[in-house]
């Protein structure tokens, strides 16, 4: 029973920091970076709601409430990661992300949705004919959101370090990772099967 437990548990961590995968990473450096570690609550509640889009769309998928091509989905992923890098490009200095609970985590309830779509079918090879498929749910998120949170960490730690001991302009420093990000997704969207 432990060992299950673990087993999805672990799967969860490594479906979010598989290097070949990045698009979970690069999500989650965009949405992090614009905040210190006096932030994490909210930076916390952000991570928490992109969870709950992905556990949920998982849910739909499992049960066939919600089939989408994947194709459409894997177009969609690099789509989010670029709006949220942009956003961050076009307010930084300027203390959006500082506003109370709305767009923004609506949005990345809505992009954690569409995440979790793209995972969907490996997911149910997993889960194969299992009776306990919300307990699986359940285990595999909670690795999601422990990988994730180590991530936040540090992307926190690193801004920390370049804002604190390199000097970066805090300004700078979050247009210099999200226009880096923006730079590695345009390709993504580009290369999509669902343009070809």
């Amino acid at each position: 029973m432990l060992e299950n437990f673990w087993f999805n548990v672990q799967y969860g961590i490594n479906h979010v920091l598989d290097v070949k995968a990045y698009d979970h990473l690069l999500f989650l450096i965009v949405l992090t970076v614009p905040y210190l570690f006096k932030d994490w609550k909210r930076v916390l509640l952000l991570v928490t709601m992109f969870t709950l889009g992905h556990t949920l769309s998982l849910v739909l998928a499992v049960y066939n409430i919600v089939s989408v091509k994947a194709s459409m989905v894997e177009f969609l992923i690099p789509i989010t990661i670029l709006v949220v890098a942009l956003f961050n490009v076009f307010t930084s200095g300027k203390g959006a992300q500082k506003e109370k609970v709305g767009i923004l985590f609506l949005s990345t309830l809505f992009f954690g949705l569409i995440h979790g779509l793209g995972f969907a079918r490996e997911f149910k090879m997993l889960l194969g004919d299992s009776d306990n498929k919300i307990v699986l749910l359940l285990e595999f998120a909670l690795g999601i959101e422990l990988s994730q949170i180590i991530i936040v960490f540090s992307v926190l730690l690193f801004g920390y370090i370049m804002q604190t001991i390199f000097r970066f302009n805090k300004r700078d420093w979050i247009m210099v990772i999200s226009a880096i990000v923006v730079g590695l997704v345009i390709p993504m969207i580009l290369n999509s099967e669902f343009l070809s």
